[in-house]
């Protein structure tokens, strides 16, 4: 396709400006050619004629995907997701443009949908990234057992720099987690191990998944995202051989970080449970955590949950996690640096950070995702009436904001009553601490 192409279907455009397959034609040319500002431009206008256009959302999606801004990009295909839930194109450009975000949960999760739909499907680039092949040997399993499991593991590239605020957390860690496996020599002559585990606790969508993140990129580690279905499996004995399984590939890989996310669920209270299989891969999780049967040296073990009163009390044994960290809603410069960090490589117009991070006082890091949605789903529609890109301002923010309430609320209400009554031990004296409220 040359430029006498993109000529002709310009001059067929002005006997027929509203002929929405020519301009469609017209932006996937120039998409197709890399000039990206004028595609961009003929696909907002085709969407003028036709809103919910696949191909011209589509399209437009790409586009913002190729000029690397990859948040816009993730607006418009989560959109276009829930109308096509099984669409492979939209599927894989979402994964390809999360992990450019760095959004490994969402690019986890959408490659994992991808691999059910398609079992067979292969991607050089999203193996290298967010798939691990390892191969057992009949000592490991049953017979009827014996095949490649596969899950995901990556080389974060973030640390503690990248997230912000929570400087209170990132402390705790440096000092009970990543200093020892920096220098383990000088732990080893105490007789101390290097490695260990901590409870991450609080409000959900607080960063408690990102610190996790950052640890392991602070100590240049590989870092394993536990899923619940990494290891529930509907055969009796099968969840406790997939668990084993995940731990025996952390210590064949240390240095490396094991997250558990809503951990409560695999660790949920025994005298809770009504099904022995429960109890089973409860008990199978300690035998892991206290390394007696294997050597979990260099292997960091991170939970995290919204409930830490739901756990079974010997998950916080000594040599278990019995180090909890409180994860509290950003503070005011940690919700501008979120709002900075969101908002980067999206259209906006002299920002106010400061006076973003102060009216949103309470809301998690997941909140602030919202707001920030919410605003551009409202310019991208007054963008498609003019096809003309309409930059984010600061008032725009703090109107969706007003639109938003702090999910955080509800958990602090339940939280506070198992910090004032259930507290003996005084595991809970942080939520105490951040609610300003004495005992």
């Amino acid at each position: 396709m040359t430029q006498n192409t993109i000529d002709s279907l310009r001059e067929a455009l002005k006997f027929s400006p509203e002929n929405l397959p020519l301009r469609l034609h017209l932006a996937a040319t120039l998409l197709q050619l890399e000039q990206f500002e004028e595609a961009e431009k003929e696909y907002l206008e085709a969407l003028a004629l036709d809103k919910n256009n696949l191909k011209g959302l589509t399209g437009l999606a790409t586009v913002y995907f190729k000029k690397e801004a990859y948040a816009t990009c993730n607006v418009i295909l989560e959109d276009l997701i829930r109308q096509h839930p099984d669409e492979l194109d939209l599927l894989l450009l979402y994964t390809r443009s999360s992990l450019r975000e760095n959004a490994w949960d969402a690019a986890r999760d959408t490659y994992q949908h991808i691999l059910d739909l398609h079992p067979d499907f292969r991607d050089d680039e999203l193996d290298a990234q967010l798939r691990v092949r390892g191969t057992h040997t009949p000592d490991d399993m049953d017979d009827d057992l014996e095949e490649d499991v596969s899950f995901f593991m990556e080389k974060p590239n973030v640390n503690f720099s990248d997230v912000g605020g929570m400087e209170q957390v990132k402390k705790e860690i440096d000092l009970k987690i990543i200093k020892p496996l920096l220098h383990p020599e000088m732990y080893k002559a105490y007789g101390k191990k290097t490695g260990g585990s901590i409870l991450l606790y609080g409000p959900p969508g607080c960063g408690k998944t990102m610190i996790a993140r950052a640890t392991a990129g602070q100590v240049n580690a590989r870092f394993i995202n536990v899923g619940l279905n990494d290891i529930l499996d509907m055969w009796i004995g099968n969840s406790e051989k997939n668990l084993h399984r995940i731990f025996e590939y952390a210590r064949k890989n240390a240095p490396c970080v094991l997250f558990f996310d809503e951990i409560d669920a695999l660790g949920a209270s025994r005298s809770d449970m009504r099904q022995s299989a429960g109890r089973h891969l409860i008990n199978q999780f300690l035998l892991e955590l206290d390394g007696v049967e294997n050597n979990n040296e260099g292997i960091l073990i991170l939970g995290a949950t919204n409930i830490p009163w739901h756990l079974d009390p010997a998950f916080r044994r000594p040599g278990r996690f019995d180090r909890m960290i409180f994860v509290p809603p950003p503070d005011q410069p940690a919700r501008s640096a979120i709002f900075q960090m969101k908002l980067k490589g999206k259209p906006v117009e002299q920002l106010d950070y400061d006076s973003l991070g102060k009216a949103t006082q309470e809301f998690s890091g997941a909140d602030i995702t919202a707001v920030i949605d919410l605003a551009v789903e409202e310019k991208l529609e007054a963008s498609f009436k003019d096809g003309i890109p309409q930059p984010i301002r600061t008032k725009d923010l703090l109107n969706a904001a007003k639109k938003h309430k702090p999910s955080t609320k509800e958990w602090f209400s339940v939280a506070r009553n198992f910090a004032l009554y259930a507290n003996d031990a005084g595991l809970y004296d942080d939520i105490l601490t951040y609610m300003k409220i004495k005992k």
